[in-house]
């Protein structure tokens, strides 16, 4: 077949001195399309460098080590350890925990000689006053701990961040978190994933399933009011009380929502009487979002508005969820794999060639006009970028062993198994030629 497709190629280079191309003397649908980002085959080990490209940035120590952003990079890293059997991952985060441990055990002691991280960090991990301070740092050490990674003792500072999170964080009268900014009691998509996740584990950490359905019914509060029922995805704030509510589909937020349901469901015991709900509601999310996912890969910076930027931190947290969730067996991978991979075809091209994250918007409040976000900054500084990429290269990664990706008539297509002797891509060019592509 190959041989037939050379030879016709040739024949129209010949006929083209003499004779305009057309469907008539050319194969058209041979023709090489001019994708913006990657397309096609894709190796783990090409993955696994762009993680490494980004892992050795971080190394730098350019980030704050307590922030939130910073937690959720040390969950990717920890995941990455395993996925990948490199152990600098996992080194990399006991250091920074046993950083912190020592820091906190000097500050107690008042031996502020021996205080060796910033000081507004300290304040933030000893007393913190909000969830982005504690969520997502108290997962990072409970999931440490509880796998057996880390082996830093942290249940003073695991404790102190829970009871925070249970007992300081202020919520409306159904236990709902919220805020007093912008507006008194105000919801924040965002505070699904600062909080839910921690709730949940803590199932597992403390052993005590009363935390496994407070995190399923904060979640369920969270879909009732923030789910937008006929896009199929969530809006990025709701103030308790309005009639009319601000409706702006803000990606990242979306993303903390998507990963939100991810954890949630591979914390909840299998049987518990709320994982059908959660499932489903992984299930239209994903709908929604894919139904928004851009020719390039990329999903917007407000997700139904394509005039708005393209965001990278977003699409990783949402190439991350979506290849999990592939191999959880709760969506189809026929369906969704090569959406994920799209997806991480469009993060490599942001991610430099010293590792830095490109395209990610940075931190990000609420407000109720489309301008605010449409004109929000991208940093290369921005935390928020790094550990979404490198959970989502571990995820690719993982994927990329348990499926089977491949060309077929020039599209993308993933397979449970193996496809034997598969045909060669082959691709005329516009001016006749041949080009083979593995």
């Amino acid at each position: 077949m190959a041989v037939a497709v050379l030879t016709l190629a040739s024949c129209t280079q010949t006929n083209k001195q003499t004779e305009e191309i057309n469907d008539s003397n050319t194969p058209l649908h041979l023709l090489k399309p001019e994708y913006k980002v990657p397309y096609g085959e894709l190796k783990a080990e090409d993955v696994k460098a762009a993680l490494d490209r980004v892992f050795n940035y971080c190394e730098q120590g350019t980030f704050r080590i307590g922030s939130y952003e910073w937690g959720i990079t040390y969950q990717a890293l920890l995941d990455a350890a395993e996925a990948t059997g490199d152990m600098r991952y996992k080194d990399y985060v006991a250091g920074k925990f046993q950083l912190i441990a020592e820091a906190v055990a000097a500050a107690e002691k008042q031996d502020t000689a021996n205080i060796k991280v910033e000081a507004a960090q300290l304040e933030q991990i000893m007393h913190p006053r909000a969830l982005d301070d504690c969520g997502t740092m108290c997962t990072a050490m409970m999931k440490g701990t509880k796998r057996e990674m880390i082996a830093v003792k942290l249940d003073g500072i695991i404790d102190n961040y829970f009871n925070f999170l249970e007992n300081g964080q202020y919520r409306l009268p159904d236990g709902m978190f919220a805020r007093h900014r912008p507006q008194h009691n105000t919801v924040w998509l965002d505070d699904m994933y600062m909080g839910i996740p921690t709730i949940a584990y803590a199932g597992i950490y403390f052993n005590d399933s009363k935390y496994f359905d407070e995190a399923a019914t904060m979640y369920k509060n969270f879909v009732k009011r923030m789910w937008v029922p006929e896009k199929k995805i969530y809006r990025h704030g709701y103030v308790e009380g309005l009639a009319q509510q601000p409706t702006y589909h803000w990606a990242r937020a979306n993303g903390w929502a998507l990963l939100t349901t991810v954890e949630l469901l591979d914390m909840l015991p299998e049987n518990h009487p709320d994982r059908e709900f959660i499932l489903n509601q992984l299930r239209e999310h994903i709908a929604g979002l894919c139904a928004l996912q851009s020719s390039e890969g990329f999903w917007h910076q407000l997700l139904d508005r394509n005039d708005s930027y393209l965001e990278t931190s977003a699409t990783a947290i949402y190439c991350y969820s979506i290849a999990h969730a592939i191999r959880k067996g709760w969506i189809e991978g026929i369906t969704y794999g090569g959406v994920a991979q799209l997806a991480w075809h469009a993060i490599s091209t942001k991610i430099t060639e010293d590792g830095k994250v490109a395209g990610t918007c940075v931190g990000t409040g609420m407000a109720f006009d489309p301008a605010f976000y449409y004109y929000r900054p991208v940093s290369t500084a921005a935390a928020h970028g790094y550990g979404p990429v490198i959970w989502a290269a571990t995820e690719m990664i993982n994927l990329l062993g348990e499926w089977h990706p491949r060309t077929n008539d020039s599209g993308l297509h993933y397979y449970e198994q193996e496809q034997t002797n598969p045909a060669p891509l082959f691709y005329l060019t516009e001016d006749g030629k041949g080009e083979a592509v593995k």
